[in-house]
């Protein structure tokens, strides 16, 4: 967060962190959801959505195509919209609490 703190410093004042995603993340082995949890447990913002290890990623950079339109069916398509949807609500939420501490 040191890194955060420079940048809002040097570039960005209005920079706002809305969380740390989850990437390549293996829901099955124990190790992953311990680091999750010790980030938590250090009070970092870590969002709900998780994007899991998949090689689809690597063939939809490889066509130059969204992963939401090589296969939006796919669990790792499902994800990523599923952390827009966080981002977005998040957004708005922030959106609302600033509107109500102007008026």
């Amino acid at each position: 967060m040191d890194n955060v703190a420079e940048i809002r410093t040097d570039h960005n004042a209005d920079l706002v962190v809305e969380g740390i995603v989850v990437n390549q993340f293996q829901p099955r082995a124990s190790l992953p959801q311990q680091v999750v949890k010790e980030l938590r447990d250090e009070g970092l913002p870590v969002l709900d959505s998780h994007l899991s290890a998949s090689v689809k990623i690597r063939e939809s950079h490889a066509q130059a195509r969204p992963m939401i339109h090589l296969d939006r069916n796919h669990k790792l398509a499902v994800e990523f919209t599923a952390l827009y949807d966080e981002l977005e609500k998040a957004a708005k939420a922030r959106g609302k609490a600033a509107a109500k501490k102007r008026a």
